[in-house]
């Protein structure tokens, strides 16, 4: 089965990023929406901290500039681990638009870690026409 019937028939992961910054204040593009779809995100796993991610009390993950269209003020300060630690950050029972054509879905570092750190991160989801 492709790739693309997958992301269509199932919750699924359609993009894992290494080596994302998670001290410095800035969005990182995790998945980009392909042309005539909406993504609906369903999880977002952030795993293998380089470092102690103490002190990284607030990232937001979506999209928009801001990355604030998903889950806002995410707290990874517990992940002080590094290497085996991860958290699945999900949707819950919260109502959220899906996430249109070309729209750039990510994470934005608002406070980071106090360390240099990068985490890889997973994003899980299903893609529909739209």
């Amino acid at each position: 089965m492709s790739d693309n019937v997958l992301r269509e028939s199932a919750i699924t992961k359609v993009a894992t990023v290494e080596s994302v910054d998670m001290k410095t204040a800035a969005k990182t593009t995790l998945f980009t929406v392909p042309t005539g779809k909406v993504f609906y995100p369903f999880a977002v796993c952030i795993r293998k901290p380089s470092a102690s991610m103490a002190g990284g009390t607030d990232y937001d993950i979506g999209s928009g500039a801001n990355a604030d269209t998903w889950k806002q003020t995410n707290d990874l300060s517990s992940l002080t681990t590094p290497t085996t630690d991860m958290i699945f950050i999900t949707a819950g029972g919260v109502k959220y638009s899906g996430e249109v054509a070309a729209a750039a879905f990510g994470i934005k570092v608002i406070t980071g870690t106090t360390a240099a750190c990068t985490a890889t991160i997973d994003v899980f989801g299903f893609l529909a026409d739209a």
